[in-house]
């Protein structure tokens, strides 16, 4: 008996050098031309699918009918995405299936998964793929906006899509330069509910030193991460001006409240503050005729874009310019109710220049 288990022991200590000398040998191929064998095919598919049920268990899935979700989303898509995942417009290039694992065509697979594990996917990522991580760890806002355009994909034509991601009729899809700024910023993109903000008209000078922060990773968007990818500090003065040239459309009176929130205890609060939860009232910084012009001009942007950012400063993940650390501090007391009754005050006021 105790012959065999100093056998065993034996094995035990000499393995790990008999596995380090095969690994040094270059016997293991790792190329990806030879794909793998049938059965580790089959176990790391099978494992992936385990880990992301699991991990999404519990994950509370919000509303995902806002159609306001899907143009941000389907931008960032082709622009990230499409080329490795296929869309509507356009075939994946055939690179792509010498990638080992070939990333799934995800129309037909969209289905097989529950909107918290898509979340999963979308934020975490698959490791030992091609698939990454979301750019931006804390922004699910912008994840399940994703959830929800990637639940709409199985069903969506061509034309739906070059709409949903700002590509004119006629336009080559897949090219980085063709998706600027305007696929997503465009004034006629825009309306009273949008998710995402108006430029125009807004000051040059906060919307350079935003592109900045994106740029040098103080301000935290997945998808803007993703969209100034190439860019040079030097393009940022240009696109601010340009942007801060152009005249702003007004948000339609239905849409300047579509929550019902309580507009007028929104212009005390921005106008007031309230000294007894150390919160200062906007107006001391924003829409002062000569107040500093890297702060923003907020009114006349869209209810869910201005709740959506006070959230974010409030929570903590709200990067930005050299002033941002005066909005964490202003919004640290807010409540929910007052995010969303200084929205509605903003939304309703004419976009001032």
């Amino acid at each position: 008996m105790f012959v065999r288990w100093k056998y065993l022991i034996a094995a035990a200590v000499v393995a790990p050098f008999v596995g380090l000398f095969v690994a040094w040998s270059g016997l293991i191929g790792i190329g990806a031309s030879s794909g793998h064998w049938s059965i580790t095919d089959w176990f790391l598919h099978y494992t992936m699918r385990s880990s992301i049920r699991t991990a999404a268990l519990g994950k509370t899935v919000p509303p995902l009918d806002n159609p306001e979700m899907l143009p941000m989303a389907a931008a960032h898509y082709e622009q990230g995405c499409a080329m490795c995942h296929g869309s509507p417009a356009r075939a994946r290039p055939a690179v792509v299936f010498g990638m080992l694992p070939v990333p799934p065509e995800l129309a037909p697979q969209v289905p097989t998964w529950t909107n918290a594990q898509l979340f999963q996917i979308v934020q975490h990522g698959v490791r030992f793929t091609g698939m990454p991580a979301w750019a931006a760890e804390h922004r699910e806002d912008e994840v399940w906006a994703m959830v929800a355009f990637l639940r709409q994909l199985p069903g969506m034509d061509a034309a739906r899509y070059r709409q949903l991601a700002g590509l004119a009729p006629g336009e080559p899809a897949g090219q980085a330069d063709v998706l600027g700024c305007q696929s997503c910023h465009a004034e006629d993109r825009l309306n009273g509910r949008s998710l995402i903000p108006s430029l125009a008209g807004q000051s040059p000078d906060y919307l350079r030193d935003s592109l900045v922060a994106y740029l040098e990773g103080e301000r935290h968007s997945g998808i803007m991460q993703t969209a100034v990818n190439g860019l040079k500090v030097e393009d940022a003065g240009r696109l601010a001006a340009y942007f801060a040239g152009l005249p702003r459309n007004g948000i339609a009176a239905a849409d300047r409240n579509p929550r019902g929130a309580d507009a007028a205890a929104g212009e005390q609060l921005a106008l007031r503050g309230r000294a007894e939860n150390q919160i200062p009232a906007c107006s001391t910084c924003h829409e002062k005729a000569d107040g500093n012009p890297a702060f923003p001009r907020l009114s006349g942007q869209s209810v869910p874009y201005l709740a959506q950012q006070l959230r974010l400063f409030r929570d903590g993940y709200r990067g930005g310019g050299s002033f941002s650390h005066l909005m964490t501090r202003a919004a640290d007391n807010l409540t929910d109710k007052d995010i969303e009754d200084l929205a509605a005050y903003y939304a309703g006021r004419e976009a001032v220049r």
